[in-house]
Parts: structure tokens; C-alpha cells; sequence
């Protein structure tokens, strides 16, 4: 398929805030039960949630630039009883009202109690992060779903999809929340580092086994069955025109296999071993830099890895298209 950078930056960039929103929350939640020491909820949960806000919206701007008539988007929530693109665009912005009133809650200091358990206090901010957790994950199975349930793009078609899109934004949002911890909560980069580490490890192992899969397909068309003629020996010469076509420009990257194997390598570097070893080495020194430079370093390689996920779906038609005189 031909990546599309709208596309491409719109789940890396709401990825990265729907893991930084877990993270807040896991802290707050950790601290009601005196796991973990409470933070101010102004400057930390608060300032936190505007930032979580400017990736989702980023990731939404984003999107607009894919669409051939962005005055119709609002259409695109019409078919939510089928598509899984129309659950997307609901649940999106329903995610986004619920971490703007998670971070008012913070900022104006509004957080009455609504109940207890034993001896924790639950207040309203822990209610309201909690559907906002629900809402979350909710699109990381959405933005997933989208691709896994193309049964006929056998690359996308697995349940390893939405785990990699979940994984991958969850490792993106607590290396975020470190260096974001760094600046205004010192007492908790270790419990971010450290989770980030976790869930980068996991990314990995399950990025990893859909490389490997997808490696294993077999195309299950070829053009002796594409025209019913069983003999091995037929070769196709040409498309029978010779310009190009929407079907050539959107559902084939147009590079050669050299350049896929190296962007895979070069995402596997620097989504997986560089991020660990800058978070490790940034926790160790107190460095505020190494910490910033593990979510860059980890961002840049997300795009060259969504870049991969895309142009290795290999689209049925291109065993007719792709044929040039």
C-alpha cells in the first residue's frame, strides 16, 4: 500500500497522547492507593492533559489532510454499525471531551469525593480518568481495527495489529511521561522509566513476531489463477496502458525492496534498543536531555515503523498493476 503521512501522523501522534493519558492516570490512580507519593494536581495531572490534548489534536489535524473533501468528515461516523473508521471518529473526540474535563478537574482543583474503598478516598477526577482509561483503549482497538479486519491485506489481517498499535503508543506515552516527570515530578521517573522499559520490551517481542509472520505469507493469488490458466510458464509484459492510475499511486509504495529492509532495520533500532539504553542511561545521570532524546529518538523511529506497516501490505491487484513494459 502507499503510506500516507497524514495517516502516519495521526496514530503516532494520538498514540503517543492515549499512552501519556494512561500514564497520568496509573500515577494518580497508584497515589490514591499510597503507592506511590501524590502529585500536584495543578502542575502535573493538569499541565499534563494540555499536553496530552495538543498530540490527540495534532494526530486529528493530521487526518484532515487525507481526505479529499474535509467539509464531509462529519459523514465519516455514519456507518458506526459496521466500520470500524465511523468508531474511530466517535470515539476520538468523546476521548478528547473526557481529557479536557480530566485536566479542567485538575486545574481548577474541582475533585469533590464520591466514594471510598477501605480507606482510599475515590474523588471524581479518578472517576472521570477512568472512563477516560476505558476511552483509550477503546481507540487504540479502533485505529487498530481498521487494518486488522481487511481480510484480503493478509499483512494487517491478525490480531497482532492491535497490539502493536496499543504496545507501540503505550511505550510512546510513558517515555513521554518521563521526561515529562523529570521536569515537574523528580519522584516519579524511575516508576515511568521503568514501565516505559516494560512496555518497549513487550513492543518489541510483538512487533517482532508480526515481522515474522508477514515474512512467512505465501500469496495465495498468482496470475495463474488470477486468468485460470495453470501453466507455469506465463509471463505478463505489460498493464496494457502506460500511465499511471489511482489504483497504481495508492495501493503500491512505489520503492524498491532495498528500501523496505532498510527502513525495517532502521525503525527496529530506533523504536526498540536506542529509546531503552537512552531512558536507562537518562534515569541513571538525572539527565533531563537523555530522557527528551529517547521519546525523539522512539517518535522518529514510530514513523519509519507505521511508514513499514503500510507499504508492506501488499494490495491483490498489484499482480496486475505493478507489471510494467
Amino acid at each position: 500500500m502507499h503510506p500516507a503521512f497524514s495517516v502516519i501522523f495521526l496514530t503516532t501522534l494520538i498514540g503517543a497522547g492515549q499512552g501519556l493519558f494512561l500514564a497520568l492516570y496509573t500515577s494518580q490512580a497508584y497515589s490514591a492507593f499510597h503507592v506511590l507519593p501524590p502529585q500536584n494536581s495543578h502542575g502535573f495531572y493538569g499541565v499534563g492533559s494540555i499536553i496530552v490534548l495538543a498530540l490527540l489534536a495534532g494526530g486529528l489535524i493530521a487526518s484532515f489532510f487525507h481526505l479529499g473533501r474535509p467539509e464531509r468528515a462529519w459523514r465519516s461516523a455514519a456507518r458506526w454499525r459496521t466500520s470500524w473508521l465511523s468508531r474511530e471518529v466517535i470515539v476520538l473526540p468523546a476521548f478528547m471531551g473526557v481529557v479536557f474535563l480530566y485536566g479542567a478537574m485538575h486545574l481548577l482543583g474541582w475533585n469533590p469525593p464520591v466514594t471510598t474503598i477501605g480507606a482510599t478516598v475515590v474523588d471524581a477526577t479518578l472517576v472521570v480518568g477512568a472512563a477516560g482509561t476505558v476511552l483509550a483503549f477503546a481507540l487504540f482497538i479502533c485505529t487498530g481495527m481498521i487494518y486488522a479486519c481487511l481480510k484480503f491485506l493478509r499483512e494487517w489481517h491478525s490480531p497482532l495489529t492491535v497490539i502493536n498499535y496499543t504496545l507501540l503508543g503505550g511505550a510512546s506515552g510513558f517515555i513521554l511521561a518521563a521526561f515529562f516527570s523529570a521536569l515537574v515530578a523528580p519522584d516519579l521517573v524511575g516508576f515511568y522509566a521503568g514501565w516505559a522499559v516494560i512496555i518497549t520490551l513487550l513492543a518489541f517481542v510483538s512487533r517482532a513476531a508480526s515481522l515474522v509472520r508477514n515474512a512467512r505469507l505465501k500469496p495465495k493469488s498468482t496470475l495463474q489463477t488470477a486468468i485460470g490458466v495453470r501453466h507455469g510458464q506465463i509471463v505478463q509484459k505489460a498493464q496494457g496502458f502506460m500511465g499511471g492510475s489511482f489504483n497504481t499511486r495508492e495501493f503500491f509504495h512505489g520503492k524498491p525492496v532495498a528500501f523496505l529492509r532498510s527502513i525495517k532495520w532502521i525503525f527496529l533500532v530506533l523504536v526498540f534498543p536506542v529509546p531503552v539504553a537512552l531512558l536507562a542511561s537518562g534515569y541513571a545521570a538525572s539527565s533531563t536531555v537523555m530522557l527528551l532524546g529517547a521519546f525523539a529518538v522512539q517518535y522518529l523511529g514510530l514513523i519509519a515503523e507505521r511508514w513499514f506497516f503500510f507499504a508492506q501490505a501488499n494490495h491483490p491487484q498489484n499482480l496486475y498493476y505493478q507489471c510494467i513494459a
